[in-house]
């Protein structure tokens, strides 16, 4: 609720900058013909992951993932990195956030383990390893639209060598944090019984087939928008209790249109050239950790959506918008408030009674954010 009054307070500032002509309609209008079909493929795409969750999609690939361990922690928990990584790229990071992290939490328990290294690997992951493919991050789609929207394969294409590298340090830094706990052994619980294989099937099917249709070239709100709908029926046919009101991301929803009229209306009274003074120019490897860097400090300071909204004018070529997203994608490691998906994520936590250390978590996102951050900004330079 707090998100949603915070959205519903700087959609009122947006209006009242609209109202007084400091925010022209038509800057209004262009903007939300830009921003309406990411707002459309969230909603959807959340209503695919939660209904998915529901047939059980995501407990039986847990399950599968534990048998796939052999026994053995650190086998499972490669695994896991590379479950939350494809949820990541293909499903965005809040669904990695929201039903992975207390499926992989429950799945640590049941065998065993500690579920610590398993929670930290989803945050992370579920930031760092949204670089690669416009749909991985609502910042991406953004800056699909700024670089004259490429294909997804042609953004991939930009971003693979700074993605790779994203999600590769953070996982190195998982290891080595919690080897210990990591080379312990373990034996598989049995698998749990599908309660409705009808829609268990369909919905893995969907799910499936929403995969490639994401980096098809399709408009991505058209794709998940059809997976929806098919979902949404399948489940009013044989579990409509489930189909309710609160599934919706209702308040991501209006947090981000306020994040967008709001930063719009800053940008007309000129902030764009108080932060082109800040990040600097150019796409030398300084320039760009110059940005990106800047990109990092701002998801920590105010969180990733609205740094990227007011830093976007300055990263003028698709490369520096690359940079940027580094900075905003890969960086929101160190406060709870850098990326809604890190706030989603420990309310998980706290529902699982898991506890975890903010001082700790801020500690280690102090060293592994700008590590992260500058190797992959590096890797990126190599590629200009």
């Amino acid at each position: 609720m707090r998100t949603a009054l915070v959205g519903l307070v700087l959609l009122v500032l947006g209006g009242i900058a609209v109202a007084t002509g400091l925010l022209p309609v038509a800057d209004v209008s262009v903007l939300w013909d830009r921003v309406w079909p990411i707002l459309l493929f969230v909603i959807a795409v959340t209503v695919v992951t939660e209904l998915a969750a529901e047939a059980g999609v995501f407990t039986a690939l847990a399950q599968q993932t534990a048998r796939w361990g052999r026994g053995r922690a650190w086998l499972l928990w490669l695994l896991v990195v590379l479950v939350a990584t494809l949820s990541t790229i293909f499903l965005s990071l809040d669904t990695t956030a929201v039903l992975l992290t207390p499926v992989v939490i429950v799945l640590a328990r049941h065998v065993g383990l500690s579920p610590l290294p398993f929670a930290l690997t989803t945050v992370w992951l579920a930031n760092t390893a949204s670089l690669l493919l416009p749909v991985s991050n609502l910042t991406n789609l953004l800056a699909q639209h700024a670089m004259g929207n490429p294909s997804p394969l042609e953004f991939a294409a930009l971003t693979a060598a700074p993605a790779a590298v994203a999600i590769v340090v953070p996982a190195i830094a998982v290891f080595l944090i919690f080897r210990k706990p990591l080379m312990q052994r373990y034996t598989p619980d049995a698998r749990d019984p599908i309660e409705d294989d009808v829609l268990f099937w369909c919905s893995a099917a969907v799910v499936i087939a929403l995969l490639p249709a994401l980096i098809s070239g399709l408009p991505v709100w058209l794709s998940a928008s059809a997976a929806a709908i098919v979902l949404v029926v399948l489940f009013a046919v044989r579990r409509p209790s489930v189909l309710r009101f609160g599934m919706l991301p209702w308040q991501l929803i209006v947090l981000a249109s306020g994040l967008f009229l709001f930063i719009e209306a800053l940008h007309s009274i000129g902030l764009a050239t108080v932060l082109a003074t800040i990040s600097g120019s150019g796409e030398s490897p300084l320039a760009l950790l110059r940005l990106a860097g800047t990109g990092m400090v701002g998801a920590n300071v105010i969180d990733n959506l609205p740094a990227y909204l007011a830093l976007e004018p300055v990263a003028d070529t698709p490369i520096r918008l690359v940079a940027l997203l580094i900075g905003v994608n890969a960086g929101p490691l160190i406060t709870p408030w850098a990326s809604l998906a890190t706030l989603l994520w420990h309310q998980r936590l706290s529902a699982l009674d898991v506890e975890i250390s903010w001082r700790r978590y801020m500690l280690l996102g102090l060293v592994i954010a700008p590590l992260t951050v500058g190797l992959a900004t590096l890797a990126l330079a190599l590629t200009v």
